[in-house]
């Protein structure tokens, strides 16, 4: 029988346990240098954010970063709110379920890795690189 009978779908604290799992495996100067940053994770992205990034279909968006990125900040600013990190739930299981070439847990690290490049300021190639850096 097929291990998946009993199984329920992978839960929200599922993909936060696999998110900060993957952030965990980041370099630890990565780590140190994204600062303080929070992990949400939802079914789908708010009807709010949505619209804000004039995305119809909410299975469209996997990921989310929320704040200012550390290239874009300076120490005369207010002190800014922590950065969070949305990772969708439904999105990403729709993704793994379509791709079949990344584990649940690849897809959720690159994701995150995607989402932390941001914050970073980092360029596309700078986050691939940074997702080949994994520990």
């Amino acid at each position: 029988m097929s291990a998946w009978i009993d199984l329920p779908a992978p839960s929200i604290d599922d993909i936060l346990e696999l998110a900060s799992a993957a952030f965990a495996a980041l370099p630890p100067a990565i780590r140190v240098a994204a600062g303080e940053v929070t992990f949400h994770i939802d079914d789908f992205a708010s009807d709010d954010m949505l619209s804000e990034l004039g995305v119809e279909d909410p299975f469209e968006l996997s990921g989310l970063y929320e704040g200012v990125n550390r290239l874009d900040r300076s120490v005369l600013d207010p002190t800014p709110a922590v950065s969070r990190v949305f990772l969708f739930r439904r999105p990403i299981l729709d993704e793994w379920s379509e791709r079949g070439d990344l584990s649940l847990g690849e897809l959720v690290s690159h994701v995150l890795i995607h989402e932390i490049g941001h914050h970073m300021g980092f360029s596309d190639a700078d986050i691939e690189a940074l997702e080949g850096a994994e520990t």
